[in-house]
């Protein structure tokens, strides 16, 4: 079954320039292209994380090897250093990263409202501290979109308001409706960039939307058919997720966001990179994933594997000559063994951090690239819940 992503001539410049192909599908979980101005995306996919224009430790080529096709970066710090005025200066952050691949940037809304105590929240946009060096600084649906203008991803994020993934109803609904009106702004603002500001690093860029609304079931519906009221997205993200809240209710969510979101556009789960949740994720309708996590736990020691999560620096590992995962093709596990790697850790060598970094992402990468294997083979169902069988076989060791 095969269903592209309908335009007219009432659609803008993004909206011809970044198409969604449906592939494969198996009950809510499908496969497949969403073409960008800097090449295709094969779905459903993860997305590494560059926060600062460099996903830590890893090196674009690598990225490359091991099949990543999008990377995720982050207004909010790329703003605050070296600044969206520099990296526009350097030609824009494909060269000034050395990434040719589509980009995304997420607009930076979770950071500033995680910033508690730094920050004053009102209609207009928010003002907050630098968590760097305390500067005062405004962000607005505006400046938002002018600072992702600059940054030049293929597509940018909507400036949204979260909040804690175990909010009441009140301050959920309160967030959500903010979101919807700031969306209104952000899509304004961005078309007249898109009109007066063609000199920009990536000409034509799309702007998602962010589902918001909690674990609120009714709030996410009404989120989501206002995004949809609001104009026609190239795209659509999921937020607010992964915040806090009990997994099943993660789960629940995205139940609830698949029955009223377009099936001819990619839905993009934002903050998620668990690979549990990657194959629930799927199983939902999801085709896009980032997370900064395979990174950050590579930083600490922990890496994954197919009978769950574990971490290098155990003892039981000092000794031990096989790989990290023995099905895993990347170029850690195909030339290093568990007790080389934890040799490192304990050495404290920075190479040992590197290893397990590019493990974890490939991991997520070949994780989904297996699922998507499996929607071709018809096998998806029966793959997912074996899958997730034997992740969940053994205990977790921190």
């Amino acid at each position: 079954m095969s269903e592209t992503a309908r335009t007219s001539s009432s659609e803008t410049a993004p909206a011809l320039a970044f198409q969604f192909a449906v592939g494969v599908t198996e009950g809510a979980a499908r496969t497949g292209t969403f073409h960008t101005p800097h090449g295709p995306v094969l779905t459903p996919t993860f997305m590494p994380v560059g926060t600062l224009g460099t996903v830590k430790s890893l090196d674009p080529i690598e990225l490359h090897a091991l099949g990543a096709t999008m990377v995720l970066s982050n207004a909010y710090h790329l703003h605050l250093r070296p600044g969206d005025d520099l990296v526009r200066e350097m030609g824009g952050l494909h060269r000034f990263m050395g990434w040719d691949g589509p980009l995304l940037t997420d607009s930076g809304g979770f950071q500033v409202f995680s910033l508690e105590g730094l920050r004053t929240i009102k209609e207009d946009g928010v003002q907050f501290r630098s968590h760097l060096d305390g500067s005062l600084r405004n962000f607005t649906p505006e400046s938002v979109m002018r600072i992702e203008r600059n940054l030049g991803a293929d597509v940018i994020m909507q400036f949204d308001h979260v909040v804690p993934g175990q909010s009441e109803e009140a301050p959920a609904r309160e967030a959500m409706e903010r979101s919807v009106r700031w969306l209104a702004r952000c899509r304004d603002a961005f078309q007249v960039l898109l009109r007066d500001d063609p000199a920009a690093p990536t000409p034509v860029q799309a702007l998602f939307p962010i589902v918001q609304g909690g674990i609120h079931a009714h709030l996410r519906r009404e989120s989501a058919q206002a995004i949809r009221n609001l104009d026609h997205w190239a795209g659509i993200g999921i937020g607010g997720l992964s915040v806090g809240e009990a997994k099943p209710d993660m789960y629940a969510m995205l139940e609830v966001v698949h029955e009223e979101l377009p099936l001819d556009r990619p839905r993009y789960l934002m903050g998620v990179g668990f690979p549990e949740d990657l194959v629930e994720g799927v199983a939902r309708g999801v085709d896009l994933f980032d997370c900064v996590a395979p990174t950050r736990m590579g930083r600490t020691g922990a890496f994954f594997t197919r009978t769950g999560r574990r971490n290098i620096k155990n003892a039981e590992w000092r000794r031990d000559p096989a790989p990290l995962d023995a099905e895993c093709d990347c170029s850690t596990c195909t030339r290093f063994s568990r007790s080389y790697v934890r040799h490192l850790f304990i050495a404290e060598e920075l190479l040992g951090l590197r290893l397990l970094s590019l493990h974890n992402v490939h991991f997520l990468v070949a994780l989904l690239r297996e699922a998507r294997c499996a929607l071709e083979d018809g096998t998806f169902t029966g793959w997912s819940h074996q899958w997730l069988a034997r992740y969940h076989s053994r205990k977790v060791s921190s």
